[in-house]
């Protein structure tokens, strides 16, 4: 008897833990100081809990059919501890995961999930603190039954995410750092936190009022 199952594509290329703990300790807002438009999420994308701990993790990657969850029910055993799930839902009406369904999530390390779609049983995921992200909740269920896809470049809150890329999430917001360029932006922005630590607020709005000023003058108009 032949088995014409195929695996699924769990294998990605991680950052190094090193880098994931440096992201851990820079805020969205610190990252947008060095980063494009492109790579931030949507305001629709949000905490579905308040005050969550804040996540820096390599993005697993995830899409879904329509009324579907079978990939991310697949994902919480294939993604490795301290994954971000990152979910591309094919509708917003029906709820891409629940409670019993995270919490073995983040028994088997999963940072978090954010999902351009809704989630259901927020209150058990907020209990467990575990972080999870999304346009809304949905009482009603998906079903395993779509095809979808794991670990392919997906689009969620508007920005592209491929596997592997550096997912940075808290209250003031979500971020994706390319892995392709993930050192290069910790470094630019790490240098900018050092830059602006060193600034007593006196100094910092010298320098602003500045560069305001300049702005104007180069529209014609001056400060009175």
């Amino acid at each position: 008897m032949t088995d014409d199952t195929r695996p699924l594509n769990s294998t990605i290329d991680r950052p190094a833990p090193e880098l994931i703990k440096a992201y851990a300790g820079l805020s969205p807002n610190e990252l947008c100081d060095v980063l494009e438009l492109s790579c931030v999420m949507r305001y629709e994308i949000r905490p579905l809990w308040p005050n969550p701990p804040r996540i820096a993790g390599p993005a697993f990657t995830i899409r879904t059919g329509k009324h579907d969850n079978l990939m991310f029910h697949a994902a919480i055993y294939l993604a490795k501890p301290g994954d971000v799930i990152v979910v591309e839902a094919g509708d917003d009406e029906m709820a891409v995961a629940g409670g019993n369904v995270c919490a073995i999530a983040q028994r088997n390390g999963v940072a978090g999930l954010v999902v351009d779609g809704v989630i259901r049983d927020v209150v058990e995921s907020r209990e467990h603190k575990f972080p999870v992200y999304g346009r809304g909740v949905s009482p009603i269920p998906a079903k395993r039954v779509g095809d979808g896809g794991m670990n392919v470049q997906i689009r969620c809150g508007g920005v592209v995410v491929n596997p592997g890329d550096v997912v940075v999430a808290d209250e003031e917001g979500i971020v994706v750092v390319p892995r392709a360029r993930a050192e290069d932006v910790r470094q630019k922005a790490q240098a900018k936190v050092d830059a602006d630590a060193k600034l007593s607020l006196d100094d910092w709005m010298k320098r602003h009022r500045g560069a305001v000023e300049t702005a104007l003058k180069a529209r014609g108009y001056r400060l009175n």
